[in-house]
């Protein structure tokens, strides 16, 4: 299912506060955001217990129950999970990788709230969750008559969110620093080949493995830990990262000429890291028209085309990712900037095409 119109996480309470009360919801996103525990947490603002139910894991007679005979008829009895006394938040989890006659078997579970004769607790909210089949993720088709039967709140990552959640969790300082510093590497696509993904529960996960290794873990462990829980490139970002805490290499520094680049091959991964803080720094104060050029920006520019041409003697290809345009092929540094550079800087215009 495409989404129209996406919300954050912080937004989400709010909407399920209207409308988990008097109709069932789907919420739909991508791995690792969150749905579950904003599910979580919201069933437990209510005071309501927040059952499971994993559409994976199911099989029809798991919801329908199975038959005892009473006075000589075949009475269906529902699982103990679902049949409760008091009301509670029923969450069905990855509702859409359920198979078929699942999904069909919730239909009047969803919309009638009853599965037999029995009937869900007033006070008692239905809310599914889910991956799309854009996230490469276990995913089938939804029937209409389901479709039809849900509301459907379309959930995106937020840095921002997740960043003030993250100050009150406990997350680990290096990565809420970083991704401070670089919130576009909080989420990413989900691959097409079987590898890691930057996701919030990702760097959650990576927080974790921190706190257990403490900050004395060596470079080798890092690489490790960084590799197996984030999108590659964001990994290498982020030990580049760790290495400047560790060490006296900072842009600050680089720019200030104070220190160089690092050039020596086991520091690649810083050097990337300050490449990419140096590209974030020429997006941030060159301005877009050369006649809007002050004195203070014609020094920033010349100071970084000299620092361009001595990134480009340790790696070509690091240099030309602090020019290249972004993913949709459109130029991120103003267009007289990339003259100048191009002019000056023969080698990495070639390295461009």
């Amino acid at each position: 299912m495409q989404a129209a119109v996406t919300v954050t996480p912080s937004r989400v309470p709010e909407l399920l506060l209207g409308l988990a009360t008097v109709r069932p919801v789907f919420l739909w996103g991508a791995p690792g955001i969150g749905k579950s525990s904003l599910v979580r947490e919201f069933a437990e603002s209510l005071g309501l217990e927040c059952v499971s139910l994993l559409g994976t894991q199911l099989a029809p007679e798991d919801l329908i129950g199975v038959p005892q005979i009473r006075d000589g008829r075949s009475v269906f009895c529902p699982p103990q999970a679902i049949a409760r006394d008091e009301p509670y938040c029923l969450f069905l989890d990855e509702l859409n990788a359920a198979t078929p006659d699942v999904q069909k078997a919730f239909y009047s579970l969803i919309l009638d709230r009853r599965i037999g004769d029995y009937e869900l607790p007033k006070g008692s909210i239905v809310i599914g969750a889910g991956n799309r089949a854009t996230d490469n993720a276990l995913a089938r088709p939804i029937a209409s008559a389901l479709v039809n039967r849900l509301t459907h709140v379309h959930l995106e990552a937020s840095p921002k969110d997740w960043l003030a959640w993250a100050a009150a969790n406990d997350i680990h300082p290096w990565v809420l620093d970083h991704l401070t510093d670089r919130p576009d590497h909080l989420w990413s696509k989900p691959p097409k080949t079987e590898e890691p993904f930057s996701t919030p529960r990702s760097w959650h996960m990576l927080s974790d493995a921190l706190g257990s290794f403490g900050d004395a873990v060596d470079e080798q462990t890092l690489k490790v830990i960084a590799h197996g829980t984030l999108t590659p490139a964001h990994a290498v970002a982020f030990c580049g990262y760790v290495k400047i805490v560790r060490s006296r290499f900072g842009i600050e520094a680089i720019l200030k000429g104070d220190a160089g680049w690092p050039s020596r091959t086991e520091d690649r991964d810083l050097l990337y890291y300050l490449a990419e803080s140096f590209r974030g720094r020429l997006i941030k104060e060159l301005p877009a028209a050369r006649e809007h050029i002050s004195a203070n920006t014609r020094q920033t520019a010349y100071r970084a085309k000299s620092l361009l041409v001595q990134l480009a003697e340790i790696s070509v290809e690091i240099a030309r990712s602090v020019i290249a345009s972004d993913a949709d092929g459109n130029p991120v540094l103003p267009a007289w900037f990339l003259v100048e550079a191009a002019r000056d800087m023969p080698r990495l215009v070639e390295a461009r095409r």
